[in-house]
């Protein structure tokens, strides 16, 4: 509504506003254009009431007068029209009270019209709740007085006034033009109203419909997405495959110390670039919505030592003090969680802080902090000696693709996702991190997670030797078919398999792997999913439905360079016993491959454990 109205304005352009609906304009139409005809038509009843000596309806008369030449004046300046609407109701019910009790003494037909319009007024203007109080405020006065009337109970000692005809069709003329007025205004106000009504509601389905495109064409855009960056992923990780697999191969056949040396620094650069595609896709699953969270068990201290064990070394390689302190009170404690996503965040915390320390420790300490039997919080701190973080960036490291700033990303590198993912899996989770940090002294990271607890004591393995690569002689007699269609990593295979004493046969689609499978004999598949004519899946399924049982029962291990969200299930579902992502380890395809051929007692078998892709 426009407040910036002239005290002498008297247009009533200025007082309508885009910014009110259709029935409030109409409201202020109602009010000016009402007020401007009822004051012409109470000036000439004042005049003529005035001319017959009428003392009481000239005193109400010309208060009405005054009130609607105010309020008309008040209207133009402040358009305030539920306060106007109410003082004209007022001085109308009391006028109309006075009139018939004292005035005229009666209820004539002036009487009756005038209620009436003040009844569509009180309804118009301010609703059911203020038009059904004024209704009732002139009904019932007028009722009073005809019943008091009828059993002749009446008498006031004041002579009635009696109007002549004129004043009359004067004041019937107003009510009427005032009342037809009022009604045929807000009946077109009305019409408006509900078709401005049926027009918003057909731009609102528009605008749904709109929206529901726009969500889809959001979704599908998310999915293609998804689908770049495993299918990116596929092509990434097949060549890295070959750097890493060939590295290790020469770094195993005794080089020269420079050629080690230079073996070494590729090694670690295709590390670096498997660790920035993980976090890639790590950071697409989660913000897919796709991830699930585990709920199986595991004990806390064994789990850190895998965790921690690698890191150590590269904390020692770099001259740091490298600490881990997991309370006691978890030792013999057997927690259900998901370590996979656990092994994630203390990864990450601790790589970041091996990152960024140039001298001095890294100290990793996992304490329980509560202890309820049945459940415990245990804290998770990893704090070290490193650069440290400005207080105003504190929020910051968190957002993705983000570093405390720019030198650090030229100085250490990285994808600047590492921090962003521990965050996302802890809020996946409903938990917070909390940091501390100074410049030049190091920072701390640190949060709660609480465990069920099993009722079953965890019991360490002792003396649990480590398979070995080495110990190749038990693997020599394997028969082994590779399903694999890229050449390079056929080669990478037979070289590998060729120090444990496996020279495998090759297929190069998985056509080919079931043909050679009905009519050879083998003791386990390695089957790569991604393949021409046949892929490994379909593959898959096609050997375990081959009536010879001990043909349809070899084992089966997925090779895989595809970050697809539900690759695991696939490959469980397809038939195969386990699998192993690319760019794999050598030492863990040699232990599942010895884990999974033929037993001594001659039966298969079958592993349940569970790979998640790197």
């Amino acid at each position: 509504m426009n407040r910036n109205i002239s005290f002498f304005n008297f247009s009533l352009r200025n007082v309508l506003s885009e910014d009110l609906s259709i029935l409030d304009n109409a409201r202020l139409r109602m009010l000016y254009y009402g007020l401007a005809l009822a004051f012409f038509t109470l000036s000439v009843i004042l005049a003529d009431v005035l001319y017959q000596h009428h003392v009481i309806l000239s005193i109400t008369t010309a208060v009405m007068l005054i009130t609607v030449a105010v309020l008309f004046k008040f209207l133009t300046f402040r358009p305030r029209w539920t306060l106007i609407s109410h003082l004209i109701l007022v001085v109308a019910t009391v006028t109309n009270i006075v009139d018939i009790f004292i005035a005229i003494q009666n209820v004539d037909i002036v009487t009756v019209g005038a209620v009436i319009m003040i009844l569509l007024f009180g309804f118009y203007m301010l609703g059911q709740k203020y038009g059904l109080i004024y209704s009732l405020l002139n009904i019932i006065p007028v009722l009073m007085l005809m019943l008091l009337q009828y059993s002749s109970n009446y008498v006031l000692s004041l002579k009635p006034e009696r109007v002549d005809q004129t004043t009359s069709i004067v004041a019937m003329f107003a009510c009427f033009a005032l009342t037809t007025f009022m009604i045929s205004h807000f009946y077109t106000a009305f019409i408006r109203t509900f078709t401005q009504l049926k027009d918003t509601s057909k731009k609102q389905s528009k605008l749904t419909a709109e929206f529901e495109a726009a969500m889809e064409k959001a979704q599908k855009s998310a999915e293609a997405k998804s689908d770049f960056l495993s299918t990116m992923s596929h092509e990434i990780r097949t060549p890295l495959n070959a750097v890493i697999g060939m590295s290790n191969l020469l770094i195993s056949g005794n080089p020269r110390p420079d050629q080690r040396e230079n073996l070494e620094v590729l090694k670690f650069s295709a590390g670096n670039l498997l660790s920035i595609v993980n976090d890639v896709l790590d950071f697409n699953k989660i913000e897919s919505g796709r991830l699930v969270f585990e709920n199986i068990k595991f004990n806390m201290i064994e789990l850190m030592q895998n965790i921690c064990g690698g890191q150590a070394l590269t904390a020692q390689a770099k001259g740091l003090q490298f600490k881990l302190d997991v309370d006691t009170a978890l030792s013999r404690k057997v927690l259900f969680g998901d370590p996979t996503r656990i092994t994630q965040i203390v990864f990450n915390l601790i790589s970041n802080a091996i990152k960024f320390t140039a001298q001095g420790s890294v100290f990793v300490k996992i304490g329980c902090i509560e202890d309820r039997h049945n459940r415990v919080t245990v804290n998770f701190s990893v704090k070290d000696t490193g650069i440290g973080i400005e207080k105003d960036r504190l929020a910051i490291i968190f957002e993705p693709f983000i570093q405390e700033s720019i030198s650090t990303t030229r100085q250490y590198g990285g994808t600047g996702l590492g921090l962003t993912i521990v965050k996302r899996l802890l809020e996946l989770q409903g938990l917070k991190i909390k940091v501390s940090s100074a410049v030049g002294q190091g920072s701390e990271f640190s949060f709660n997670m609480e465990f069920p607890v099993s009722t079953e004591a965890f019991e360490p393995v002792l003396n649990q030797q480590p398979v070995s690569p080495e110990n190749s002689d038990k693997l020599s007699n394997v028969r082994m078919l590779i399903a694999e269609d890229n050449p390079v990593n056929v080669m990478l295979m037979k070289k590998l398999l060729s120090k444990w004493g496996i020279i495998p046969t090759i297929a190069e689609n998985g056509e080919c792997a079931v043909e050679l499978v009905q009519y050879g004999n083998f003791d386990i598949i390695l089957m790569d999913l991604q393949m021409p004519v046949m892929n490994g899946f379909d593959a898959a399924k096609e050997i375990r439905n081959i009536r010879d049982h001990q043909k349809s029962s070899i084992p089966i291990i997925a090779l895989t360079a595809s970050a697809l969200f539900d690759i695991r299930e696939r490959v469980y579902e397809s038939g195969m016993n386990d699998y192993v992502s690319k760019p794999f380890k050598p030492n863990e395809l040699f232990e599942k491959i010895q884990t999974l051929v033929k037993s001594p007692a001659g039966s298969f078998i079958f592993s349940d454990s569970q790979v998640v892709a790197q």
